[in-house]
């Protein structure tokens, strides 16, 4: 056999096997054109790896979703305190009392006092105090007489913490309606962040699908790939914890203070999750633009010929995953999106080169 090597140019996916020339000796790649249900077996194989990946991450997330829960709840909850506050500060906030101050205390929730259960409704005379840790304790003047019970002046009746601290108060806690709806919270909080977690090892399976379909040079663009790939889910789905939700939350917290907001745990957490996931996927932007611009698919001058396209899509996209259909909030998810695909120009213009073939 001559050292002449043969390779498809249809882009299908390749088998590639090794053969020896006759006149120099060396072995060389010969790619052979692999057929339909060849393509639909390696699909096969990859869905299946991608599958037990995710399932080794959820039993790993499973073992940590109260705190994984905590960690997602903590936007919200600290917003719904702080909407809370701020509609008692209407009337003057006890917790701007100071070491000293004295008045009537009103029980707002039905309370333990050891064996005493104070109902709701109930007043004592009483004063603050400041106590441990920098919060503020409220002190009775009097003695509290709870049915057959009296409960002596001088007993600590209640603490105030900072609002900073008050993410774990009644009114900011998200609520279940059904018994099996907390299991189902933690199993879908679990099989997100599992999914999440995962995102280099299906990249690589993503990866290991296409690479045969491209030239042997470009195969070694798989580690900056899924590098950059799993930094930009990171920082997409940071930005939406951080950055885009919790003014996102605040305005629909401010549209409810006119009622008595219930927020279902489940409605919540598919609510963040969309928002983290979403704009994770969004981040990858620069990345896959690297990856076609170094194998010559895509160049700085198709994505700026293609601007006006790309602002309806990203228009689009944002339409989708804002919670509200105003512009102001829209535009909180569309300006990033139009950054990075400004961004992607960039990467275009610096990385991009012409697609060539492997050398003879």
């Amino acid at each position: 056999m001559g050292d002449r090597l043969t390779e498809s140019g249809t882009g299908c996916k390749l088998h590639t096997y090794k053969v020896m020339s006759e006149d120099t000796g060396r072995e060389q790649e010969i790619g052979a054109q692999m057929s339909f249900l060849e393509h639909l077996d390696e699909l096969r194989r990859r869905l299946i790896r991608s599958v037990l990946i995710v399932i080794v991450a959820f039993l790993l997330c499973w073992s940590v979703s109260n705190q994984i829960y905590n960690f997602l709840a903590i936007p919200v909850q600290r917003e719904m305190a702080a909407a809370s506050q701020r509609q008692v500060e209407r009337a003057g906030s006890l917790s701007q009392m100071k070491d000293g101050d004295a008045g009537r205390f009103v029980f707002d929730r039905a309370t333990n006092l050891g064996a005493v259960v104070v109902p709701v409704g109930t007043t004592v005379l009483a004063h603050i105090e400041n106590c441990a840790e920098g919060n503020l304790c409220v002190i009775s003047d009097e003695d509290l007489i709870v049915g057959t019970y009296v409960v002596p002046k001088g007993e600590k009746v209640a603490e105030l913490k900072p609002i900073a601290d008050r993410t774990a108060s009644p009114e900011s806690q998200l609520i279940v309606t059904t018994v099996p709806e907390s299991f189902t919270l933690y199993v879908t909080v679990s099989l997100y962040a599992g999914i999440a977690l995962s995102i280099p090892f299906l990249l690589w399976q993503v990866w290991g699908f296409i690479a045969p379909a491209l030239y042997k040079h470009e195969r070694r663009y798989v580690t900056p790939f899924i590098g950059l790939s799993s930094i930009s889910f990171v920082l997409g789905a940071a930005f939406a914890y951080y950055i885009l939700f919790p003014p996102a939350v605040r305005y629909l917290l401010w549209l409810g203070e006119d009622f008595r907001l219930m927020l279902r745990a489940s409605d919540y957490f598919d609510f963040i999750t969309l928002i983290m996931l979403a704009m994770g996927l969004i981040f990858q932007m620069p990345a896959i633009t690297y990856v076609l611009a170094r194998i010559g698919l895509v160049s700085a001058g198709f994505l700026l010929k293609s601007w006006k396209f790309a602002i309806i899509i990203i228009l689009l996209a944002a339409a989708v995953i804002s919670p509200t259909g105003d512009i102001p909030n829209m535009m909180l998810f569309a300006a990033p999106m139009m950054a990075l695909y400004v961004v992607s120009i960039f990467v275009a213009w610096f990385f991009g080169k012409k697609r060539v073939p492997d050398p003879v």
